[in-house]
């Protein structure tokens, strides 16, 4: 399958100079948080490890032992965590998870269930290591009954292993769970910790499959029904994993993130232990569960005081995660790829004898083109004409029925040209397909649109810019026309660039309805992906609306221990009281909300979204961000809250 994680090897590594980064982030009065953030999220796990003996061999000292001395609270725990190989946080994690007051079950489950037989040896050996008992032990001392008793059966590590396949027990297996459930007055639960914790997933996937053929019903349905409690979320866990690792986790995140408050240890602990393994999976599995990115819910997420659990660290290093992997070109897997042994003569002579005679076998002419990459189709419509004279496209078309014609000609078209035949068809009859056109037009490369405009060119003899333009009317045409040129820059983000785009974007907010589109056309249609993913993070909200009676405009400026002098460029303008005070109450409309752009020494920046809604009462310091501002020519602190 190759790579699916979203954190990969820094290149250039050097473990002894990122070594003397953290020493030096960490000397003298205070700890550079954010130095140390963005270095230790930007190593992978092996690079963290060698970081590690670096600072040993350097500095005489354990470098967990001085994070841990350094930091405080979940900060501490996020970075020390990420610090440690991956089964030693998984122990850590089940270690927190039995010890204290009350079991977090639901941590049990999510590690235990989704680890695989060599992570759950790593995890069992890092537990005694590190605390110096067994993990068996401890963890039938905290739990009961089934439960405890699929739990010491996932600890084994024992599942056959991926690919091994019982052909002769699959039938076998899915009549023993019914018969162990729903064909019985009570439930043998041995039978469903045996086979579930012990068969292949590829075993057990065939065995739900034929479970739901024979009870019509799901294995997930009948394992709500027939147990209750930590056990039956423990096998339904086991189940959504055997299923969908990636998807497992997908909803494990939304659940963290859903409702009043956020679940932050379980929303970190899956950024961390996932982070190299299959997060790219995740996030497709997440778009295509809840219709929106991961990213984009990590950062709308609404904490709230009342839930008493935020902490900004943890939507920090969410960001901080995400703010490459949110733009990590995704790995294509292709459903489709070239044929071993092809040999384009003999698959046009199949088709032809396909067609040929008294009706068509469009069995085979599906076998054929399903089964071959679009370049082998392109080698077999040349050979169709070479050999047998014929254009395959028409007779195609002259022995398909209409469905299945439209599927397979545009299977057998090139890329460029099938783009360049749903253009036109979007546009001709009664009516245009606007959809139709803005997802072409917007998701594909300019080389992409060069090619469609030439096979536009080549197939109705007219540019596709003029059927545009005939077409459309307004800004819209104007828009399609300017992305039809194919012109868009290419290469990574310019910062400074992307800072002067993002306050022109602001700044045409509040000019009238033609300027703003104009200048929104103008940048979004003509810079780089990269570029814009950069810029329109970048974007400050700033209402320039006049505000008359208790309000006044002071100027803000980002507080950092390390930055003795402030540019005019990181300074924002923020609606104050005019009361003063240094624990104020911003009363201000939603539409004078303001985006906070911080930066750090490193130029590294993070946007936190600050709420002016009204707040009673005392805020806790840390849901509050410390701020310098000017006041008569000098400096105090005032407190924003951060909701």
């Amino acid at each position: 399958m190759g790579f699916r994680g979203t954190v990969t090897d820094a290149p250039d590594f050097d473990a002894s100079a990122d070594a003397e980064t953290l020493y030096n982030a960490m000397k003298g009065i205070g700890s550079d948080k954010e130095a140390i953030l963005d270095l230790v999220t930007g190593r992978s796990n092996a690079q963290r490890q060698e970081i590690v003996q670096a600072y040993k061999s350097s500095y005489g000292k354990d470098l967990i032992d001085d994070l841990k001395y350094e930091l405080t609270g979940n900060f501490e725990r996020l970075i020390v965590s990420l610090m440690r190989p991956q089964a030693y946080h998984d122990a850590k994690e089940i270690h927190d998870a039995i010890k204290g007051a009350g079991t977090d079950e639901k941590c049990l489950i999510e590690v235990l269930a989704s680890r695989n037989n060599q992570q759950i040896h790593d995890l069992v050996e890092a537990y005694t290591d590190a605390y110096g008992s067994d993990i068996e032990e401890d963890v039938t001392g905290e739990t009961s009954g089934h439960f405890k008793k699929m739990l010491v059966v996932l600890l084994q590590g024992t599942r056959d292993e991926p690919g091994v396949v019982h052909a002769d027990l699959i039938e076998e297996d899915a009549q023993v769970l019914l018969a162990a459930g729903e064909e019985q007055w009570g439930t043998e639960e041995s039978i469903f910790i045996m086979l579930l914790g012990n068969r292949s997933f590829n075993h057990l996937q065939m065995v739900f499959d034929k479970y739901q053929e024979i009870a019509e019903k799901s294995i997930e349905d009948s394992i709500k029904s027939e147990l209750s409690g930590d056990f039956e979320r423990l096998m339904l866990a086991v189940v959504q994993c055997i299923r969908s690792v990636p998807m497992y986790f997908a909803k494990r995140l939304y659940k963290s993130m859903k409702g009043l408050g956020t679940q932050d240890n379980t929303l970190i602990r899956i950024m961390i232990c996932r982070s190299e393994i299959d997060m790219l999976d995740i996030r497709e599995c997440f778009r295509m569960c809840y219709e929106k990115s991961l990213y984009n819910m990590i950062k709308s997420v609404p904490y709230s005081f009342l839930a008493g659990e935020f902490f900004p660290e943890a939507a920090q290093l969410a960001y901080k995660m995400w703010e490459t992997s949110a733009m990590t070109k995704v790995q294509l897997r292709p459903t489709i790829r070239p044929a071993s042994d092809f040999d384009p003569a003999d698959d046009a002579q199949n088709l032809r004898k396909a067609m040929k005679g008294f009706g068509t076998d469009e069995d085979v002419i599906i076998d054929i083109v399903a089964n071959r990459s679009n370049e082998q189709r392109q080698e077999i419509r040349q050979a169709f004409k070479s050999i047998l004279g014929r254009d395959l496209m028409k007779d195609l078309k002259s022995e398909l029925s209409k469905n299945l014609e439209r599927l397979i000609i545009g299977l057998m078209l090139t890329p460029a040209e099938f783009d360049a035949k749903m253009m036109r068809k979007a546009m001709e009859g009664a009516g245009t397909d606007e959809h139709a056109l803005i997802e072409i037009l917007v998701t594909r490369s300019n080389e992409e649109i060069h090619a469609m405009n030439a096979a536009y060119q080549d197939g109705y003899k007219k540019s596709m810019e003029e059927a545009i333009q005939s077409d459309t009317s307004g800004r819209f045409s104007q828009i399609l026309t300017s992305l039809v040129q194919g012109a868009r820059e290419q290469g990574p983000a310019d910062w400074d660039r992307a800072l002067v785009d993002a306050q022109e974007l602001a700044d045409a907010c509040n000019e009238d309805s033609d300027d703003m589109e104009i200048k929104f056309m103008s940048i979004l249609c003509t810079r780089s992906f990269p570029h814009l993913r950069r810029g329109t993070r970048e974007t400050l909200f700033i209402s320039t609306d006049h505000i008359s009676g208790r309000y006044q405009r002071n100027t803000v400026y980002l507080y950092w221990p390390h930055l003795r002098e402030v540019p005019e460029k990181h300074c924002l303008s923020l609606l104050t009281t005019s009361q003063g005070g240094t624990r104020e109450t911003l009363e201000v409309p939603e539409k004078h909300r303001l985006s906070l752009l911080t930066t750090s020494q490193g130029g590294t920046r993070e946007t936190l979204f600050i709420s002016t809604d009204h707040i009673s009462g005392e805020v806790p310091e840390k849901h509050c961000l410390s701020l310098l501002t000017t006041s008569q020519e000098r400096y105090q602190r005032n407190t924003v809250y951060l909701y």
